[in-house]
């Protein structure tokens, strides 16, 4: 049976073209770019090549303003901490209550370490109100950390309006956004849109390149200390052997990201409609999480009243179809979507999510696999739900009280 993968806001398949670029690093070419003699010059120069990339890639910034990490978590950890060792005299951030953990949970580590965190709340369609920004900004004000898009619900968020607000109001205060499930999916550029963003986190491997390397804009004359300390490499801001063969796979992926944005990003956005159009159609009581939003072209969240993700997610599976229950960072509790939590789903249905996420390489053969038995093993799992039989109106005499909140509500 072959697999249906709808999971790219997990991970994502390497791209052929990307491997191509990476193998003579991996082979011949395996000496340390640092090293003095001659023949580390070549892999050297791949990374400054890389850099150069990267950089025309994401509206023509400096080289010298990427930096190479080993992935989208330590670069939100780099520029959150590094901006907060380097303004010791301001002592209050910002960010929103659905961040990915790569953010949410250092920013929770900041107010352990005694500084004031703001978490802006969203509304019930996943969206930012800006003027909740505005009115959190204060003197003491260090750090604002927003993302791009939310990998959960894929609703993208206004960054370039939060930016500039922001650097309007106090251009010392640094502004920082996770932009890990946008780059490669929309325009990145950090000289026109986005020319008030400090700092930018990404990752590789959501973009067709390899697990383990990421990279983070940072500004020119942005105040950042060095998170990472150890030798002289990317210019004493990260210590450590470049991991040359995955920055030149990263480069790789993003310029295929570029060619073929167009094409891709309209064949994507016709898979979810479609996808998106036939489940509410077919499912009674299901709701699109963020569907009213601006989103992603690749993601859509989805919770069926009265049944458990888990459940949902173990039948896929066994039809060998990928899907998520949200953020594969957390994906291992029992706890409901603290994105989903925040956009006050109802109990009923925060546990019931699903979020399927299309990548390049979907088909419209994946969609209709997913259609062929979702639509079943809902109707299949609600017969063995108590909170089911309570909303059809027949209860079993021991779940009258599941509905019910804490609170006797």
């Amino acid at each position: 049976m072959s697999i249906v993968y709808a999971d790219n806001n997990a991970t994502t398949q390497v791209a052929p073209e990307v491997v191509q670029a990476m193998t003579p690093y991996l082979g011949e070419q395996y000496f340390n770019p640092s090293s003095m003699y001659e023949a580390a010059r070549v892999p050297a120069k791949a990374i400054a090549d890389a850099r150069a990339t990267i950089a025309r890639l994401l509206g023509g910034v400096r080289p010298d303003e990427i930096l190479f990490t080993s992935c989208a978590t330590e670069s939100n950890n780099a520029a959150i901490f590094g901006a907060v060792k380097a303004n010791p005299a301001r002592r209050h951030v910002i960010t929103t209550a659905v961040e990915h953990p790569a953010v949410l949970n250092v920013c929770k580590e900041l107010e352990r370490d005694g500084l004031e965190v703001t978490f802006l709340p969203v509304d019930a369609r996943g969206r930012l109100d800006v003027a909740d920004l505005v009115r959190a900004l204060r003197r003491e004000t260090l750090l604002v950390s927003i993302m791009h898009a939310n990998n959960e619900t894929g609703v993208i968020f206004p960054i370039a309006e939060v930016a500039r607000i922001t650097k309007e109001t106090d251009p010392g205060i640094v502004f920082h956004t996770d932009a890990t499930q946008t780059v490669g999916k929309l325009r990145i550029d950090l000289t026109g849109e986005l020319a008030h963003v400090d700092m930018l986190s990404f990752s590789g491997h959501k973009l067709h390149a390899p697990k383990g390397v990421g990279a983070l804009f940072i500004r020119r004359g942005t105040r950042c200390r060095p998170f990472l300390v150890g030798g002289h490499q990317e210019s004493g801001r990260r210590g450590g052997t470049e991991n040359v063969p995955y920055i030149v796979g990263l480069a790789r992926a993003l310029e295929l990201a570029a060619e073929t944005h167009e094409s891709t990003e309209e064949r994507i956005h016709h898979l979810r409609g479609h996808l998106e159009a036939e489940l509410t159609a077919r499912i009674p009581l299901l709701q699109v999480n963020g569907g009213e939003a601006e989103r992603l072209s690749n993601t859509l969240n989805i919770s069926c009243h009265f049944i458990e993700g888990e459940g949902i997610l173990y039948q896929l599976s066994e039809h060998g179809i990928c899907a998520s229950s949200g953020s594969a960072c957390t994906s291992g509790s029992l706890e409901p979507s603290h994105v989903l939590s925040a956009m006050k789903v109802p109990f009923t249905a925060a546990h019931g999510s699903v979020r399927f996420s299309f990548s390049r390489y979907n088909t419209e053969a994946d969609v209709d696999r997913i259609l062929a038995v979702f639509p079943g093993i809902v109707s299949n799992l609600r017969r063995l739900s108590p909170y089911w039989d309570v909303q059809r109106g027949c209860p079993r005499p021991e779940a009258e009280h599941m509905l019910r909140s804490p609170d006797g509500d």
